[in-house]
């Protein structure tokens, strides 16, 4: 099956790594990054093209640029794994549009247009007879996607909660065992590269709270937006409060939770029994889903990384090309 990539930062290196090193039947056709492009309809060399992005910081040619891959490269599907923008979805999302209107199919893990467009997406690529998955958007190596399509084919999703941000599970994590006060915990947390510089998108909530909407609108087709959320981060908690949660067997992690019955969508931090399902360790994302058959699933992973998003980005081709392309 033929794929073009478009986005080659740590998401986009570790898909094109993967495709390299695995056996999988997928050959890139077209590659982008923000200041150049590739197309070979007959394949492209994906480590010199990777060894050429580490020394020139470019992946191709300088003038051929993501929207001409996405225009003009033959392939099956798209892989779209630019930077997200919440605020307006772009420019992934005029890749994505362009792509299902070729008649191509989509996998991507970005955030924007999943929440921002979710219903349209979806529709258009009905429209067009394709797929538009995007399991990479939402806790990343976990398969919470592929588990809600089929593993609980046939349940009723009665709520949805966990920890959907690593940087706060993290910083929570820190000052919990060792006493750190949150400045301390964040700037451990950005010294070891699980923060950025400006970590307000994590630690307000704002992260968690746009990966809630699209599983919302995932489940129950609510099509509900960011601003419906009741968000609080974590910036305000103090080390006393961890320690006092501490002294009752309990401590405090960042909570997403959707329940449809009782109107509820909110991100906020939660005291928790230290034994609870929900309460990992460091980066790790968990999530439990509450469902009228199988009743409680709880699903821990690494929610960020490269390769680990890979992992979710290459699940969704693999789906794609055994339901809907040739096997080469």
């Amino acid at each position: 099956m033929k794929v073009a990539l478009v986005g080659l930062g740590s998401v986009g290196r570790g898909v094109a790594e993967m495709i390299a090193k695995k056996d999988l039947g997928l050959t890139i056709t077209g590659i982008a990054d923000s200041k150049s492009g590739l197309i070979n309809n007959a394949g492209i060399d994906i480590a010199s093209v990777l060894a050429t992005k580490r020394k020139t910081g470019s992946c191709g040619t300088p003038g051929v640029m993501a929207a001409d891959v996405v225009a003009k490269a033959e392939y099956d599907a798209l892989i779209e794994v630019t930077p997200t923008n919440a605020l307006s979805g772009e420019p992934a999302t005029g890749y994505i549009r362009t792509a299902l209107n070729r008649k191509k199919h989509v996998v991507t893990s970005n955030k924007g247009p999943v929440a921002l467009y979710y219903k349209e997406l979806r529709e258009l690529a009905r429209k067009n007879g394709v797929e538009f998955r995007y399991e990479a958007t939402v806790a990343g190596a976990i398969p919470i996607m592929h588990v809600l399509e089929h593993g609980l084919a046939g349940n009723e999703i009665l709520a949805i909660y966990g920890i959907l941000n690593g940087t706060c599970n993290f910083i929570l994590t820190r000052m919990a065992d060792e006493g750190l006060t949150y400045e301390q915990a964040l700037l451990e947390a950005r010294e070891l590269g699980y923060a950025e510089a400006d970590p307000t998108y994590d630690v307000q909530g704002i992260d968690a709270a746009i990966k809630l909407v699209i599983l919302a609108n995932t489940i129950w087709g609510n099509a509900v937006k960011l601003e419906d959320v009741d968000r609080t981060g974590i910036d305000l908690l103090t080390a006393d409060a961890l320690r006092l949660a501490d002294e009752q067997g309990c401590t405090i992690r960042l909570i997403a939770e959707a329940i449809p019955r009782k109107n509820l969508l909110r991100v906020s931090p939660r005291i928790l029994e230290k034994n609870h399902p929900l309460v990992t360790q460091g980066t790790l994302n968990a999530l439990t889903l509450e469902v009228d058959m199988a009743k409680e699933i709880t699903l821990i992973g690494r929610g960020a990384g490269s390769v680990e998003t890979a992992s979710a980005i290459i699940g969704d081709l693999l789906f794609i090309r055994n339901c809907h392309v040739q096997r080469p």
